[in-house]
C-alpha cells in the first residue's frame, strides 16, 4: 500500500486500530493543508468515519519545536475544560512507527477557511458572526484558569514578551539564511518597550482565522493548531490576530494569504472592531496591542524564515519557493517597524 509522505499506512494503521476500537480498517490518508509547518491528515475508515493525524514536518527541525506531546497535553486538559477544542484520542511518542511522534484527535464539524473560496458559500450574516465568534472563543481561551486545568506548569506565569523576545531571536539564529538588519531593530525596539503583563493565560501563539474550523452558521467550532502555546499575556493573540487580518485598503503584500484573502470579504469586521469586542469581552486593557502586533509581525517573520531554511535544506520536501517567502519575510519585518512607528 502506497504511504503519503510522512505516514507508513502500515504501521500506523495497526497503531490506530488500537487506540481506535470502533473503527474498522483499512485506513486511507489524505494530506490538508500546505505543510508549512505540522504536517495534517484525514484519516478515513472503511466505515467512512474520519479522524484527524499530526505529525512534525519533514526535514531538518529546530530543537524544542514541534513537540507532539506538548501539543496533545494542551488539547487533552483544555477539551474538559469546554475550551473549543478536538477532543485528543490517542498520543504515539514511538518513532519507529512513522519516524516521528505524532497524535490522533477528532475531525471538528465545519470548514477551514484559507482563502476566498472557503468563505464564498457563508452569507453575509455567517461571516459577520465568524468574526464575533472567532473573539468570543479567544476570550473563552483566555478566561481559562491554568492551574485548574492543570497546565500552571507549562511555562513561567510571568516575563512573557521578554521570554518571546529571547526564544524567537535564538529561532532566528538558528535559522537564518541572510542578514536582515531590520530583524534586529524590531528586536531592539521591542525590547526597549515591552509592555506590563497584568494577568497570566493561556496564549495560543498563533491565533488566526484559518487555524479554526467554522460552522456553515459562522460560529467556531474548534480551535487548531496548538504548537506554538505558552502561558503569558493574553493580549499577545490578540496582537497576532491582527497581524493575520488583513481588510480593505491595507496593501496587498499584508495579505498572507493572497489579495483577496478571507478576511477583506464582504461582512467580515474590521481590526478596530474586532479588538473592541475583545475589550469588552474580557475587560482587559488594550494599551499594549501595538507592542503585540509588532512582535506578531516580528515574530511572523522568523517563523517563516524557518520554512525557509527548511526548504533550502532539504528542497525536495519544499511546495513554496524558498525565494518567494524571502520576499514575505521582508514585507513583515517592515510592517512590524511601521507599527512601531504608528504605536
Amino acid at each position: 500500500m502506497s504511504s503519503p509522505p510522512g505516514i507508513d499506512v502500515e504501521r500506523v494503521s495497526a497503531w490506530l486500530a488500537g487506540v481506535l476500537p470502533d473503527a474498522t480498517a483499512p485506513f486511507t490518508f489524505t494530506r490538508i493543508g500546505d505543510g508549512r509547518s505540522n504536517l495534517t491528515f484525514r484519516v478515513e475508515d472503511a466505515a467512512g468515519t474520519a479522524w484527524i493525524v499530526r505529525r512534525p514536518p519533514l526535514g531538518r527541525l529546530l530543537p524544542g519545536a514541534h513537540d507532539m506531546a506538548r501539543e496533545h497535553r494542551l488539547l487533552a486538559a483544555l477539551h474538559p475544560a469546554g475550551v473549543r477544542v478536538p477532543e485528543p484520542l490517542g498520543l504515539c511518542e514511538d518513532d519507529a512507527v512513522t519516524g516521528a511522534p505524532f497524535y490522533v484527535m477528532e475531525l471538528a464539524p465545519g470548514r477551514v477557511i484559507t482563502g476566498a473560496a472557503e468563505i464564498a458559500p457563508l452569507d453575509l450574516a455567517a461571516r459577520e458572526r465568524a468574526g464575533e465568534s472567532l473573539v468570543d472563543a479567544l476570550a473563552e481561551l483566555h478566561a481559562i484558569d491554568v492551574d485548574a486545568v492543570g497546565l500552571g506548569d507549562l511555562a513561567r506565569h510571568h516575563g512573557y514578551a521578554e521570554r518571546q523576545l529571547k526564544g524567537w531571536w535564538r529561532q532566528w539564529e538558528a535559522s537564518k539564511t541572510r542578514e536582515i538588519p531590520a530583524v534586529e531593530r524590531v528586536r531592539d525596539r521591542l525590547a526597549a518597550s515591552v509592555p506590563e503583563q497584568r494577568r497570566v493565560a493561556v496564549v495560543h501563539g498563533d491565533y488566526k482565522l484559518e487555524n479554526v474550523v467554522v460552522g456553515d452558521d459562522g460560529e467556531v467550532r474548534a480551535i487548531l493548531d496548538w504548537e506554538l502555546c505558552t502561558l503569558g499575556d493574553p493580549v499577545a493573540d490578540l496582537g497576532t490576530l491582527m497581524t493575520y487580518w488583513i481588510e480593505p485598503g491595507d496593501p496587498d503584500a499584508w495579505a498572507f494569504n493572497g489579495a483577496d484573502g478571507p478576511t477583506r470579504a464582504a461582512g467580515m469586521p474590521t481590526r478596530a472592531e474586532i479588538a473592541e469586542r475583545y475589550a469588552r469581552a474580557t475587560g482587559d486593557p488594550l494599551d499594549a496591542l501595538p507592542f503585540f502586533e509588532a512582535q506578531g509581525c516580528w515574530k511572523l517573520a522568523i517563523i517563516l524564515q524557518g520554512v525557509v531554511r527548511r526548504f533550502r535544506d532539504t528542497p525536495e520536501n519544499a511546495n513554496v519557493s524558498a525565494d518567494a517567502i524571502d520576499a514575505v519575510i521582508d514585507v513583515f519585518v517592515e510592517r512590524a517597524e511601521a507599527v512601531l512607528d504608528r504605536g
